[in-house]
């Protein structure tokens, strides 16, 4: 019996399989790099802690204007925001641009009291912890302060900006 036709025919099966197995892995491999390269890829700078702790600064400085329309700028289209001194979700711009209409009579002034930042990828990072805000009382001028938890889940948007997809705020438990 001769067995060189079965062997050659392993040999080509094999060959064929591996030609098949390097050439799926070169093309999933191409397509995750150009994907990469759409966000960023493996060129682009991570985000440091630094970085991320700025965010809030900027948003606390758009506190600062008065304007409504300059906080909710910070948020994505669809992020969502349950906020410190309101009960209602808000879900939309107009809803946020609203909360903020009320909030930013009392002036606010924010201070972060403790950070925590974790950075998912070079797209998407936490920042959570404690801040408090300096509030006058537009009728009194009379100020207070309010201690709150927070929680900030910002995305990197396709032009570089970091925007706001999920503000969390509540006043700390008295105890």
């Amino acid at each position: 019996m001769n067995r060189r036709p079965v062997r050659r025919r392993i040999a080509v099966a094999a060959t064929a399989t591996a030609v098949l197995a390097a050439g799926t892995l070169a093309l999933g491999t191409g397509a995750a790099g150009a994907e990469a390269r759409g966000k960023g890829g493996k060129h682009a700078k991570p985000v440091t802690k630094a970085q991320v702790l700025g965010l809030f600064d900027r948003w606390n400085a758009a506190l600062q204007t008065g304007d409504p329309d300059k906080v909710a700028d910070l948020y994505a289209k669809d992020a969502v925001l349950l906020p410190t001194v309101s009960n209602q979700v808000r879900t939309d711009r107009a809803r946020i641009v609203d909360y903020f209409e009320h909030f930013l009579r009392n002036k606010p002034v924010g201070t972060k009291v403790e950070s925590v930042v974790n950075i998912l990828d070079r797209d998407t990072v936490i920042d959570t912890g404690v801040y408090e805000f300096t509030l006058t009382d537009h009728g009194t001028g009379e100020k207070s302060t309010v201690r709150a938890r927070y929680t900030y889940a910002y995305e990197k948007q396709p032009n570089g900006t970091w925007l706001i997809v999920n503000h969390h705020s509540s006043k700390m438990p008295q105890g």
